[in-house]
């Protein structure tokens, strides 16, 4: 197999860069050439002990936007001109996200093969996302899509697709398939979120719910966002926040907590931010975990109305605070979506996963 170069914009602890983590240890076990290319400085992230050489391209985010966007088109533009000396490379070039076009417009003008892993819809200002679009059509030779959803939505003609569900980590699938599910773990029932620190994923509706069930007994919640403890200060600060929750940082042991949940709510709002897969909530269904999800996009694909859980969108807070009351008060019902929540998840193995990535890479 050619060398393969990896390109990501920024290493955290959000779902794009854990996907490629999988993708690079799936790759690097069957003895390929692999490289890596990140922006910005050396930050922690699942990207960060990827087994790999791992070169830095110039990448900072400002809190004004238009700062950012202009930091992040410059980015494109010191990384485009660092990746000209892959001249004559056989290497193919794999771009995870829309974000990095500065390797893909350098792959075209190389002649190297660009393969894209697109895991978003919802990229503004619509400009940039009409453009990213572009050159996906110019540059790619062939698309991965995390969904079924995603496919549909943002295929782009004339370019070879594939559709690779995600899949949870084999460590983290050994833990989960040992984990026995109970609806009140320690005599509480407990509702946890697992996302970024962003308005439109739901977050300040999840204090909305808690605030609601604050004075309910033996409920309580859980909130692990991936940014720092002085990010999500600044942003509840103007916000009174309810006994009955608790809120966690940057957290890289997400089992842990899994173990302790009642209930998953992944609560993104649709009309800013349609979830394409919900790589949360497959590890939640893998640990037997019910789910409160959004009724569209690639969520639908995990979660079935009553069998897995729930579809409800997120601004219908006070109904999604009556039925985690109603499943606190029913735990036959909570075991009948566990199970049916476990037996979901073996479809998404991680075996699958890697076959799908290697069959991408065996057909260039």
């Amino acid at each position: 197999m050619k060398k393969i170069i990896f390109f990501h914009l920024l290493n955290d602890y959000s779902g794009s860069p854990k996907v490629l983590s999988q993708v690079i240890d799936a790759v690097s076990g069957k003895g390929v050439d692999v490289e890596l290319y990140l922006g910005g400085k050396r930050n922690e992230g699942f990207l960060s002990s990827a087994p790999c050489v791992q070169k830095r391209y110039f990448y900072k985010r400002f809190e004004s936007k238009y700062l950012t966007l202009l930091s992040y088109t410059f980015s494109q533009v010191v990384l485009f001109f660092k990746l000209l000396k892959y001249r004559n490379s056989s290497a193919v070039f794999y771009i995870n996200t829309l974000l990095p076009f500065g390797a893909a417009l350098a792959g075209r003008v190389l002649g190297v093969q660009v393969v894209y892993h697109i895991h978003e819809v919802s990229i503004r200002p619509k400009p940039l996302k009409f453009f990213l679009r572009w050159v996906v059509k110019v540059t790619a030779s062939h698309n991965i899509y995390v969904s079924n959803f995603l496919e549909q939505t943002e295929s782009v003609p004339a370019i070879k697709g594939s559709v690779v569900y995600n899949s949870i980590p084999r460590s983290l699938s050994c833990i989960a398939a040992a984990h026995i599910y109970q609806s009140l773990p320690g005599g509480k029932f407990s509702a946890l979120m697992i996302c970024s620190l962003k308005g439109y994923k739901g977050v300040n509706e999840f204090v909305r719910i808690a605030h609601l069930l604050n004075g309910r007994q033996k409920i309580d919640f859980t909130l692990i966002l991936g940014a720092t403890k002085t990010e999500i200060s600044d942003f509840f600060s103007n916000t009174k926040l309810p006994e009955n929750l608790t809120i966690v940082s940057n957290c890289t042991d997400v089992a842990s907590y899994y173990k302790k949940a009642s209930v998953l709510l992944s609560l993104s709002k649709p009309d800013e931010c349609v979830e394409t897969f919900g790589l949360t909530i497959l590890e939640a269904l893998s640990f037997g975990i019910p789910c409160i999800v959004p009724p569209v996009g690639g969520p639908i694909e995990l979660v079935s109305e009553d069998s897995e859980g729930y579809l409800m969108a997120s601004d219908r807070v006070e109904d999604i605070a009556a039925k985690l009351v109603f499943l606190q008060e029913n735990p036959d019902v909570c075991y009948r979506l566990s199970e049916a929540a476990r037996v979901k998840s073996l479809s998404f193995s991680s075996k699958q996963f890697e076959s799908g990535v290697l069959g991408v890479f065996d057909g260039i």
